[in-house]
């Protein structure tokens, strides 16, 4: 009998061959935010990731155009994983502001919860965008883009409802969402370092703690506060701007 491959199973060999891909991208991936668990995003170097997975550094570059490549779908990752999280907090409550609440509230407990996630992203946001396109595929970029649109659609809903209740006076949910976002990933970073810093008197600085309870209060109020502030004030621009 001919073992000569037929067109029928032609298909099949070359979907093993991209199944083992996926397979070893993913063990990649997984390596490499275990090490941004233990270790911090700066700590985490390609070759430690190489040796996590059993393989050479240069099989990642096979995989992944370079390292920012990677660390944005490591990104994704820990966004698939929040934007769980917010989606169960929206079902608390129909209320848009009491369901905008649970929703900070959530955001600030993954974001403690998982340190590395607010570093990734912070460096992720750090570079400017078109230093980023080149240096990521666009199927990285469209993934990621995924994963932040799915956690800020979340958010973007519930904006939107309450603005139909009269609850949120904004006129473009979605650019709050990201602002929203964006300014929280600094103020969980606060919440992280733990201090406050001020001034005894002119010149002279003091140095205090500041809690948990006091930045997931802070957000929480800060977002209540923009999401029902005039229209100029929550997410569009004032005027002749």
């Amino acid at each position: 009998m001919s073992t000569e491959p037929t067109p029928a199973n032609a298909p099949a060999r070359g979907g093993t061959a991209a199944s083992r891909r996926r397979r070893r991208e993913a063990e990649i991936i997984s390596a490499t935010r275990r090490l941004f668990d233990e270790r911090g995003v700066r700590d985490a170097q390609i070759e430690d990731i190489a040796r996590a997975v059993g393989i050479n550094r240069a099989i990642i570059y096979r995989h992944f155009t370079g390292k920012e490549e990677l660390f944005s779908l490591t990104l994704a990752q820990y966004l698939d994983e929040l934007r769980v999280a917010l989606e169960q907090a929206a079902t608390v409550t129909d209320d848009p502001r009491e369901q905008l609440v649970h929703l900070v509230e959530a955001f600030v407990d993954y974001g403690l919860a998982h340190p590395a996630f607010v570093d990734c992203a912070q460096a992720i946001m750090r570079r400017p965008g078109g230093d980023l396109l080149e240096e990521v595929s666009e199927g990285a970029m469209y993934r990621l883009g995924q994963a932040i649109g799915g956690c800020l659609s979340v958010l973007t809903r519930t904006i939107t409802a309450g603005v139909d209740s009269g609850d949120f006076h904004v006129d473009d949910p979605g650019l709050l969402a990201n602002m929203l976002y964006a300014s929280g990933l600094g103020t969980l970073q606060l919440g992280r370092v733990a201090m406050l810093v001020s001034e005894e008197e002119p010149g002279v600085p003091r140095i205090s703690r500041v809690t948990v309870e006091q930045v997931r209060d802070h957000m929480v109020a800060s977002a209540l506060a923009v999401a029902a502030g005039s229209p100029a004030s929550a997410g569009s621009p004032a005027p002749g701007r």
